[in-house]
């Protein structure tokens, strides 16, 4: 049975990519409340992607529980927000459609080789990610509600990389070739995107 749980959370974190486009933005920045801002990470398979990846490397790479787990995850979830601030103020990133899908395939292959560095460059190489899949956000947010939309985006994040690390611990000890084939296809994802963007 334990078994058959980490497979179907390993198919699921492998079909990630495949479960949408990118960046709606079609909606003219009416996205408004909570609610809404808690579905605008999920709407978008890039950053569904990278978030489940950053907790899964969290995860897979630890040395110990407490505090190695947090490092990444805080680090992606402050930079997001400021990303996501700088976004809703005008202020633009450059190449923030490059630096995302480079996310993914740098995520990726962390997963994939379960790669350890230090907390602090751990925090600070996913903190680099995380401000421009904030600025993609805030971009796309309406500055009228920004409070609730932030509270909102923020805890699907948190949420998304519990996720991740709940998937990575499950497969610390299992099938290694579990978590090598999710980052992989994370990585991939990211390869395919930066391919398109050339």
């Amino acid at each position: 049975m334990r078994s058959i749980r980490r497979s179907s959370a390993l198919a699921l974190l492998i079909a990630l990519p495949l479960a949408a486009g990118a960046h709606t933005g079609v909606d003219a920045h009416h996205h408004h409340g909570f609610a809404a801002g808690f579905l605008h990470p999920l709407t978008g398979a890039d950053h569904l992607a990278a978030m489940v990846a950053v907790g899964l490397w969290s995860a897979l790479a630890a040395r110990r529980a407490w505090p190695d787990l947090l490092w990444a995850p805080l680090g992606f979830a402050a930079m997001l927000l400021a990303g996501a601030l700088a976004g809703l103020a005008g202020i633009g990133l450059p190449a923030v459609e490059p630096m995302i899908a480079a996310s993914l395939l740098v995520l990726g292959l962390l997963v994939a080789t379960q790669r350890r560095l230090p907390a602090f460059a751990a925090a600070s190489l996913v903190g680099v990610f995380a401000l421009f899949h904030g600025a993609a956000h805030g971009q796309e947010l309406a500055a009228d509600a920004a409070a609730p939309m932030l509270a909102g985006m923020l805890a699907a994040t948190v949420l998304l990389h519990a996720t991740g690390v709940a998937i990575g611990w499950a497969l610390r000890h299992g099938h290694r070739w579990m978590p090598r084939a999710a980052g992989a296809a994370v990585a991939l994802f990211g390869a395919v995107l930066l391919g398109g963007l050339a």
